[in-house]
């Protein structure tokens, strides 16, 4: 039997979905010649197998993940990057032109992968990326130094319930912030309960918290014309909208994910007349 045939035998029995995909890509992290390996790699695709079984997320076990175009590196201190928050980056490369300088700011950035795709899709942008964990800051700027859009990222270890925690004007604000239910934590499946900040997951008593929060403060923030991107979680969107249109910013889409759930909101701050 191989190592590769044994690895995917034990995910089988560890009722790890994916086992043959999560199998090679354990191979490829820890031997990128395998069949050809050394002692040292098969001991360390055992480990990767062994942490895989006790529900650790292949992606912080291999130490990365992929978003959207790019690769990030991720750890226990942010959040696993989510197919379901690239329709986030998607629709603000929609607003944003190609050849304009612009100021992007993202609310509780953790490893980045928001606000570093769309600079490195936008070569003329600036961003300000906020999280009050300093260690997530960590995190995302090695991501920023990774895509080449370091000279032009600032990250801010603050809380922006904190008074004069960024200064300016922004075109676009973009936030995946927490929003599952302090009750509902418990519920999650293990890999995200366990390994997963509860500070990037918790949105209070009924998850909308943190919409709550932004609310207050995003309005001196954006330009005329400008606009704020917002993940929500399930059945949330026509419940966060609300939260905002009632702060004088004006409701333009709420967008679908690639499974059909309203995913993002985008509202956008009217020109003064």
């Amino acid at each position: 039997m191989t190592l590769r045939e044994e690895i995917i035998g034990e995910l089988i029995k560890g009722k790890i979905s994916s086992p043959r995909l999560e199998a090679d890509i354990i191979l490829k992290a820890v031997a990128p010649d395998y069949p050809q390996m050394t002692s040292q790699e098969e001991q360390k695709a055992r480990e990767y197998l062994h942490r895989r079984l006790a529900h650790e997320p292949l992606d912080k076990i291999i130490g990365q993940k992929e978003f959207y175009k790019f690769v990030f590196k991720v750890n226990q201190n942010v959040l696993s990057p989510r197919p379901d928050t690239e329709i986030l980056v998607e629709k603000a490369l929609e607003l944003l032109p190609q050849n304009k300088p612009f100021r992007i700011l993202d609310l509780g950035t953790g490893s980045g992968c928001i606000l570093l795709s769309l600079l490195k899709e936008r070569e003329q942008a600036n961003g300000v990326g906020v999280d009050v964990s300093e260690k997530a800051l960590e995190v995302a700027q090695e991501n920023a130094e990774n895509l080449g859009v370091k000279a032009r990222t600032m990250f801010v270890n603050k809380s922006w319930q904190e008074k004069g925690f960024v200064t300016g004007l922004f075109d676009m604000i973009v936030s995946n912030p927490p929003y599952i239910s302090s009750a509902e934590i418990k519920t999650l499946d293990e890999e995200v309960k366990t390994y997963d900040p509860k500070s990037a997951l918790d949105g209070g008593k009924d998850g909308l918290k943190c919409y709550r929060d932004i609310a207050e403060i995003i309005f001196p923030l954006l330009q005329d014309g400008g606009y704020i991107l917002l993940e929500v979680g399930y059945n949330q969107a026509r419940d966060v909208a609300d939260i905002f249109t009632k702060k004088q910013l004006k409701l333009i889409e709420i967008a679908q994910d690639l499974s059909g759930i309203e995913r993002c909101v985008i509202l956008k701050k009217s020109v003064a007349k």
